[in-house]
């Protein structure tokens, strides 16, 4: 299938989401979608499958002009979108998800269970997953949903699967296997448009490049003929210096002590300090506990064994409120479910846990509050139409800037960044860790944990490594190498 937009805008409201937007879509080809967060990519493929419908310009399939009508139509002439947050059924099992409203059934109207166990086994193994059709979905770990959302695209005979960050959760085993998939698909002729930031995967992955900024295509390349700097250059209209910014911050006295902290099964036995000023890395592979022991230090998940101490004193963190109370903030690594109110505006998601500031005998002074965010959303250079607009309309860069916001207008003292960058745009990445930066040359102790070692390796001051819930080692600045890294994640010595 051969795919052409031309010349596409949208606006949504006052804010002009696309201006002009030119990709074709080659069959077999895997074509690198890149922008910075908001430059209007999902946008994009919206229009192409359906779920908006642009302003002027058109789309032609096989160089007929098309407009489908919503989503469904699309997948069901073989255009297929497998969105970052997958919509799934979690109580309900792999096969009854991948049947989802398609389910086949006799001329009684009786499911024919038999019959789609036997397509879906046909698709599996075409593909090489190997997963029970009778597990929950919510068993399953985010790379195998992954693998069953793309089977289910080839349920429906897809001919354009569209896949926006799809290693952002996944391990590199994971990876690897998600790759071999495509490479499959494509001897099939099947076409998919990558969507990711992780600069890479585009390199080894893709065929073509289309990088967009503020709404416009600003050109296409044949991946071998263009480079990581172009690239970066042609997504922020700028040249960035240093990806990583020098850190010149300078540990204090501990601030927070952790001693032998248990929460089986996830972790066992963690004892840490963490200092003012500093940036703690944890690292690790996926599923080796790192999250699960941040829960427990924010008093999400309670733990069984250990203590936590602030300043030098035992303190009981039982709930997030009590962790809120004593000055640590934490950004979780699923920022839509357990860091936003998506309904809720831009200026109430940054307030929310600084309303004491303006409020006096229970009624906030909104003048006060506007001035408050309005300097945030300055600060951290958030991209919003309004502070009034529901976060939810914001691109997946900025929600994690207002996040941040949330916190740093809390006056954490402590600082829990799980993930803070997945994601996020270089450009966007780049303003992440000067912040963090700062923030740490200010006093702030930050823990980050991250799944991208290059990233550990250029933020930290320090880095744990945690190997099947325990700390297999420590790494100072001058020690860190990827293969110490992976070495200790790995339970070597």
């Amino acid at each position: 299938m051969q795919v052409e937009l031309r010349e596409i805008t949208k606006a949504f409201g006052a804010n002009q989401v696309l201006k002009g937007v030119n990709l074709t879509l080659e069959p077999g080809e895997v074509h690198a979608l890149m922008g910075e967060n908001g430059a209007g990519k999902s946008t994009l493929m919206n229009i192409l499958t359906g779920l908006h419908k642009q302003d002027d310009g058109t789309v032609h399939i096989n160089g007929k002009q098309t407009q489908y009508a919503n989503p469904k139509e699309a997948e069901e002439n073989g255009v297929s979108f497998i969105h970052q947050e997958m919509i799934t059924w979690p109580d309900m099992t792999v096969l009854e998800n991948m049947f989802m409203g398609k389910e086949k059934k006799n001329k009684f109207g009786w499911v024919q269970t038999k019959e789609m166990k036997k397509e879906a086994e046909r698709v599996f193994e075409e593909l090489g997953i190997d997963i029970a059709f009778d597990r929950t979905m919510k068993t399953l770990s985010v790379g195998q949903q992954q693998l069953v959302e793309i089977a289910k695209t080839l349920l429906n005979d897809a001919e354009v699967i569209i896949m926006d960050e799809p290693t952002a959760a996944l391990t590199d085993r994971e990876i690897r296997l998600l790759f071999k998939i495509i490479r499959q698909l494509q001897k099939k002729d099947v076409s998919l448009v990558y969507i990711s930031h992780r600069m890479e995967e585009i390199f080894e992955i893709s065929n073509r490049v289309t990088v967009m900024r503020d709404g416009v295509s600003i050109s296409t390349k044949a991946t071998k003929d263009t480079n990581y700097d172009e690239i970066v250059r042609q997504m922020v209209g700028r040249d960035l210096e240093d990806y990583y910014p020098e850190m010149t911050n300078e540990k204090g006295d501990v601030v927070l002590e952790v001693n032998h902290l248990t929460h089986l099964p996830h972790y066992e036995n963690i004892s840490f300090k963490l200092h003012s000023g500093e940036i703690l890395g944890f690292s690790g592979l996926m599923g080796a506990g790192r999250t699960e022991i941040m829960r427990g230090i924010f008093g999400i998940d309670p733990f069984e064994d250990g203590e936590i101490l602030l300043d030098g004193e035992r303190i009981d963190i039982k709930t997030p409120h009590d962790a809120v109370k004593k000055g640590i903030g934490f950004l979780t690594e699923n920022r839509k479910e357990e860091g936003l109110i998506l309904d809720f505006p831009v200026k109430d998601n940054i307030s929310i846990t600084a309303f004491e500031e303006f409020s006096n005998n229970g009624w906030i002074d909104t003048k006060e509050e506007k001035e408050f965010v309005e300097l945030l959303v300055k600060r951290l250079t958030v991209k919003t139409a309004g502070i009034d607009l529901p976060v939810s309309s914001l691109s997946g860069g900025n929600q994690q800037k207002v996040v941040l916001a949330k916190w740093i207008g809390a006056g954490s003292r402590i600082l829990i960044l799980d993930e803070p960058t997945r994601g996020v745009d270089v450009g966007a990445k780049r303003e992440i860790y000067n912040l963090m930066k700062e923030l740490a040359e200010r006093g702030v102790a930050i823990i980050m944990v991250s799944s991208d070692l290059p990233e550990v390796m250029g933020v930290s001051n320090r880095v744990l490594v945690v190997h099947e819930g325990s700390i297999s080692g420590e790494l100072n600045q001058n020690d860190l190498t990827e293969e110490r890294i992976m070495t200790l994640a790995t339970g070597g010595k």
